[in-house]
């Protein structure tokens, strides 16, 4: 009994400690650090991205969706990775080039990062294990992963690559208060 009341008290404790994503700054696409707790207060849609991917098209319906609720303290924030059969072996500047003049893409787009392995970004460690973001441990299965983050930066839901960015069930949280 005593270990199952231990056990049960560090899963409390582990989870009043998790960090959020706002403990973390990231480089955009020019090279400009970043601070995520300038976005707190919105809902964020964290995505893996890659230019030669069969999901590529998801740019534009990343962007209508960014341009349909950014006025309503939602943001989407773009990660290039080549992680994946080296879709995105562009550098930065050509991603960003390649993202504005086929897709018209104005939500923020960060510095080409690693979202698996032994090189995975600190933020992607925090959105796939679970003693660090509260919610589950996960892989990211592919380019176009959907993180979705609360406006107090804490990881609510996964969405699966091949989902749309524009799925009911994603549009209804975003207007949920």
């Amino acid at each position: 009994m005593k270990q199952i009341l231990f056990f049960i008290v560090m899963i409390v404790v582990g989870n009043l400690n998790a960090q959020t994503v706002h403990s973390f700054k990231v480089e955009n696409i020019d090279g400009k650090v970043i601070d995520l707790a300038s976005f707190k207060g919105k809902k964020i849609m964290i995505v893996n991205t890659a230019s030669k991917c069969g999901l590529t098209p998801q740019y534009e319906v990343l962007e209508s969706l960014y341009k349909k609720y950014q006025s309503k303290n939602f943001v989407i924030i773009g990660f290039p990775s080549n992680d994946f059969f080296k879709q995105e072996p562009a550098g930065n500047a050509e991603i960003k080039d390649f993202c504005q003049k086929n897709y018209g893409v104005s939500f923020p787009m960060m510095a080409k990062i690693s979202v698996k392995g032994k090189k995975m970004h600190p933020l992607y460690s925090y959105l796939t294990t679970k003693s660090l973001n509260g919610l589950e441990d996960n892989n990211v299965k592919w380019n176009f992963q959907k993180y979705l983050i609360d406006a107090n930066g804490k990881l609510v839901r996964v969405i699966a690559p091949t989902v749309s960015p524009m799925d009911e069930s994603i549009q209804k949280w975003i207007e949920e208060k």
